[in-house]
């Protein structure tokens, strides 16, 4: 049969066809049902498998970090009973009210222990934050380069937190202390800072 003769096929009687042209006929129903049936079904089910396999990926790495937190979960605990006992002890390091006064003594007594001579020593107003209190102190004070060292000590030793702030360091300007050599003699200006714990209904 040749190609020609496919124009003389007649379409109301196809069991008179050749069995070429039925062939040729049904590969052409076959390939055309197939590319409908990929076209409408097969490609929107591959089009799910794609997002479900990546849907997937997404809850194996969030189990995977779910699984990672579950197995350190003891260990995550016994850090926070940690955390907890230490921001006891911070808070206890921070005086209430009523020793507030107590403390500057402590400040200034640990000042003059050291051989300082205060020109200044001035408490302003408390500076509330969230949970507890800035206690700033404007001093001035005059010594040697070492007895700073002892202040500085004598401060970090004070069971109660202070920090110093805002540090300046210039030669006396006059003479020396009490009519002695005016020779290493320092002038240090600074801001102390103490701290005062907040409770629920100052915080309010």
């Amino acid at each position: 049969m040749e190609l020609s003769d496919l124009n003389d096929l007649d379409l109301n009687n196809i069991g008179d066809w050749p069995v070429f042209a039925k062939a040729l006929a049904i590969v052409f129903l076959c390939g055309l049902l197939a590319f409908g049936w990929y076209y409408f079904i097969t490609s929107k089910q591959l089009d799910r498998l794609d997002k479900v396999e990546a849907k997937e990926v997404e809850l194996r790495a969030t189990f995977e970090k779910k699984q990672e937190k579950a197995a350190n979960l003891e260990a995550y605990r016994q850090q926070l009973v940690e955390m907890r006992e230490s921001f006891g002890a911070m808070l206890r390091q921070l005086p209430d009210k009523t020793e507030v006064a107590a403390l500057l003594v402590d400040v200034s007594q640990t000042g003059l222990a050291a051989g300082l001579e205060f020109e200044l020593f001035q408490p302003a107003g408390e500076v509330n934050k969230d949970f507890y209190a800035e206690l700033p102190i404007t001093m001035r004070v005059i010594g040697r380069y070492h007895e700073f060292g002892r202040f500085i000590s004598g401060l970090a030793a004070l069971p109660r937190i202070v920090t110093i702030h805002n540090v300046s360091i210039v030669p006396a300007s006059q003479g020396g202390r009490r009519g002695e050599d005016a020779t290493g003699v320092l002038r240090l200006e600074a801001t102390v800072k103490t701290y005062r714990y907040l409770d629920e209904t100052a915080v309010q």
